[in-house]
């Protein structure tokens, strides 16, 4: 599952990309410099950057981004996905194609919903801690 990401060119406010985010109800959006990927701001970048501090908000967005931000392609597998997700402590990440063109956004959400839809009565069974045991059998 790949999303179309909210894209907002480099260079556009802070204002406006702020205003995307909200308009999609996303969490994230892409910074694009000719059609390639130059950054990405999320709801981190926003809470840590902008919220509380006296910012223009017709600043350009590249101040408060994430510039250069790690990618992974469409074919790359969920495995990889998860590993650069959990090594770099990310919730999204973008997908570009072979030149650095943005090709779609994965979030974790996506990986969740993935396995939950493939795999639904394993994840449904699993007790709330997985190593916890049960007492009793449950049932009526």
């Amino acid at each position: 599952m790949r999303r179309q990401p909210i894209v907002v060119a480099s260079g556009s406010s802070v204002g406006q990309g702020i205003a995307a985010i909200q308009a999609a109800r996303a969490d994230c959006l892409l910074v694009a410099a000719d059609g390639r990927l130059a950054g990405i701001l999320t709801e981190r970048d926003l809470l840590l950057k902008v919220v509380g501090r006296e910012v223009d908000l017709a600043a350009p967005v590249d101040q408060f981004m994430t510039p250069g931000p790690d990618a992974l392609t469409p074919d790359a597998t969920m495995g990889e996905a998860l590993a650069l997700m959990d090594r770099g402590g990310y919730r999204h990440v973008p997908l570009v194609d072979g030149s650095g063109r943005i090709a779609g956004l994965l979030r974790q959400q996506d990986i969740l919903a993935y396995v939950a839809e493939a795999f639904p009565e394993s994840i449904l069974n699993l007790p709330p801690r997985p190593h916890q045991q049960m007492q009793e059998q449950d049932g009526a």
